[in-house]
């Protein structure tokens, strides 16, 4: 039976496939919003290779035209509204064979490193694509005319391709025309209406082909990209041999294949495998940045980083592009043409029974640092800027006594044109992840304690000062610049805070008044959303609270909790009133600092400028806890809560008097509530609040007082080096 002999409007229903499903393992490739036209590029490019063969190239037409409708308010293309996309080609057509590989997906008989599902991103992008092609069979020609889709209609039917016209025709000239019709996703919609010059889809289009450009130079297709407003050309570009760069240099680059052997180690093989560099070096005005792309299939596909100049540098006013193709790549692609599978050392090291890699492989450590060398070698420029950046790491290393062994191992991944602010920092994460030896190191010295008795001779005190000393020498030396750095740290902050209470601040000394967001920046920066508790110095009230996660000045309803809007949830009619109730917006209420230390626990902290009475606000925490015990989601059970109130004008009999459960505690002068209920009105389990009421002096004195052995020390010691 033949197949194609068939009554229009059919639906191809696979066999031994389930679309639904298969549909989701190929992935739609949403960094390259024109993928479809990509992939419809290539197949006309074959498709005319297949009739004129590669001497003829030249005598083939691609056509890709962008339709755009004018709206009911504005007039012009400025303002037009993207309609569709057509692709054009006169090539063979889809003649029996090609079309018996399009309704097998994963059908890779085409050769050429195709894996037969690139027609897959057609559906990921657009609701309709529909192909138009006449081919000739035997001694007529023929028209046929698909759809395909993921629309409902079709995978109910297990079918992603329908059949609509399938006839003889007087058609002479074979072609294909590919239509692609109504956007699925909002954002490529957005994308595609904003591509209204010819120029640059052309621009686009020349950098994802360029090797398949250049190696074809000479007898490239015609290639016509048009702008449509209606019926009307309003624009039009050619891709011609002029638009393709020439190569300023170009060679091979040899690659070894590594494998792991008995201890689990990557080694390279004998095994070795080329690849092919083209360097382009062009003015800076026409190239926006410095890459290295890797090339699969003639397609631009994965970016690997350019060691020794960053993206948007340039050197006498050039900027280099680095294209390296290879066999390797097109025999690795994915199913969206031109990502690469291509796996690094650790995970080359880690692959076990449920992610197994092949016995040999290309890592892309090993593409990266070989291509670099590469390109070092053929631009001097450029090695002299790698040579800049090494003495600069030398510096660095002699000035901060930096561990040699971590510089050499991480050199190679340091740009020319990092900071140096960014070297030490790359430099001290990387020597942070070489701890097991040192771990090692210190461990023995801890461990040899036991050998030591504590007693009241002279012997035990030198002895453990002698086991002190070897132990801090095998601490990392920026360890201990760290720790010096953190308590000087504290020892400013300190004397910032006394400052501002003492009205000694240049900005309080002619009449500045000291308000509450001068003290709440000066521990946890209001309202930001970059710096963490960790970050801030909320160590002057607890020690504990910087390893909590939490936000300062921030809107309930803006809030979030292990990655969930707090307060995102359908409240019931009752919970509406009261939350909008008084012409009050409740859920807008924004607490200075809210911490959650653990599961169903959150401290609010509040501070009130120096000057006011905080007395009065002896409730505002209650209320804060109120809230969140009742109208957070389902998920957030909070019960329990921690509340400190801190100001400085504080009138013991003001405070028990209108809350008469505060106690003055007998010790540092602060004020506290042991428990207090916290009702839940939605007949649930009611929340416990503790609380304290303190003055900013008594928590200077506190945090001076847990700090001082140590500020003290780091100064004597300073002082002692002097």
């Amino acid at each position: 039976m033949n197949p194609f002999n068939m009554d229009t409007q059919k639906y191809f229903k696979a066999q031994g496939i389930y679309y639904r499903n298969e549909l989701k393992t190929i992935r739609k490739k949403t960094d390259t919003p024109l993928q479809p036209i990509y992939e419809s590029f290539m197949n006309a490019w074959e498709a005319i290779l297949d009739k004129f063969t590669e001497d003829g190239l030249n005598r083939g037409t691609i056509s890709i035209s962008f339709h755009f409708c004018e709206n009911l308010i504005n007039e012009g293309i400025e303002n037009a509204d993207f309609t569709r996309v057509e692709v054009s080609d006169n090539g063979i057509g889809l003649n029996d064979a090609s079309f018996l590989r399009l309704i097998n997906l994963r059908d890779d008989s085409k050769k050429r490193s195709n894996l037969g599902t690139g027609r897959v991103q057609y559906l990921h992008f657009f609701d309709n694509t529909v192909l138009r092609s006449v081919y000739n069979s035997g001694d007529s020609n023929m028209i046929r005319q698909v759809t395909m889709s993921k629309k409902e209609q079709f995978l109910s039917n297990n079918a992603i391709l329908r059949i609509d016209v399938e006839k003889k025709t007087r058609d002479r000239e074979t072609g294909t025309t590919i239509i692609f019709d109504t956007l699925l996703d909002t954002k490529d919609l957005e994308y595609y209406t904003s591509l209204k010059e010819a120029s640059a889809i052309k621009g686009n289009l020349v950098k994802h082909f360029l090797s398949l450009f250049c190696e074809h130079r000479d007898k490239l297709p015609q290639i016509i990209i048009k702008i449509y407003l209606g019926e009307s050309i309003v624009d039009e570009a050619k891709v011609t041999t002029e638009s393709i760069p020439q190569p300023d240099k170009e060679g091979p680059i040899n690659l070894n294949y590594s494998r792991l052997n008995e201890k689990n180690e990557i080694i390279y093989s004998e095994r070795k495998e080329e690849f092919r560099l083209k360097a382009f070096k062009r003015p800076a005005s026409e190239l926006t940045e410095n890459e290295i792309l890797l090339v699969s299939k003639g397609a631009v596909g994965t970016s690997i980083e350019l060691y020794n100049l960053q993206k948007k540098d340039s050197i006498e006013n050039y900027r280099y592009l680095f294209l390296l193709t290879g066999k390797y790549f097109d025999e690795n692609d994915r199913d969206d043409r031109g990502n690469m599978k291509l796996i690094t050392g650790k995970e080359f090291k880690s692959q076990n029974e449920s992610n197994l890699f092949p016995e040999e492989v290309i890592l892309i450590d090993t593409i990266k640092e070989n291509t670099n060398l590469y390109i070092s070698q053929l631009y001097k420029e450029i090695r002299e800027s790698a040579e800049q950046k090494n003495r600069n790491i030398d510096e660095l290393q002699s000035m901060f006594l930096l561990n040699n062994k971590t510089v050499e191992k991480i050199r190679k991944k340091i740009k020319n044109t990092d900071s140096d602010e960014a070297i030490l920092k790359a430099i001290y994460e990387a020597d942070s992840k070489i701890e097991a030896e040192k771990d090692s190191e210190i461990k023995k010295k801890i461990d040899e304690l036991k050998y030591l008795t504590p007693n009241k001779t002279e012997d035990y005190r030198n002895t453990l000062q002698s086991k002190v000393d070897e132990l801090v020498r095998a601490i990392p030396l920026q360890n201990r610049t760290i720790l010096s750095k953190y308590v000087a740290r504290r020892k400013l902050v300190l004397d910032l805070f006394e400052q501002i209470l003492n009205n000694e601040l240049d900005s309080l000394r002619n009449g500045g008044r000291i308000n509450e967001s001068l003290l709440h920046n000066l521990i946890f920066q209001q309202s930001t959303s970059s710096q963490s508790p960790e970050d801030s110095d909320l160590w002057l009230i607890n020690e504990d609270f910087i390893y909590f996660k939490g936000v300062s000045e921030k809107e309930f309803k803006d809030m979030e909790y292990s990655g969930k809007m707090l307060f995102d949830k359908e409240f019931s009619e009752e919970d509406k009133r009261y939350l909008n109730s008084l012409n009050e917006r409740r859920l807008t209420k924004r607490p200075d600092i809210l911490l959650f230390p653990e599961e169903g626990k959150a401290i609010i902290i509040e501070f009130k400028a120096p000057d006011v009475n905080v007395s009065e606000h002896l409730t505002q925490i209650d209320f804060y806890a109120s809230i969140l015990r009742n109208y957070t989601i389902e998920d957030v059970k909070l019960t329990t809560f921690y509340g400190y109130l801190i100001g400085e004008n504080i009138e013991d009999r003001d405070v028990r008097g209108r809350v008469s459960r505060f106690e003055q505690s007998m010790h540092l002068n602060y004020w506290f509530r042991p428990s207090e209920k916290v009702i839940n009105f939605n007949k649930g389990e009611d929340g416990t609040i503790y609380t304290e009421i303190m003055k900013y002096s008594t928590l200077l004195k506190r945090a001076k007082l847990r700090n001082k052995v140590f500020i003290d020390r780091l100064l004597s010691s300073s002082e002692n080096n002097k």
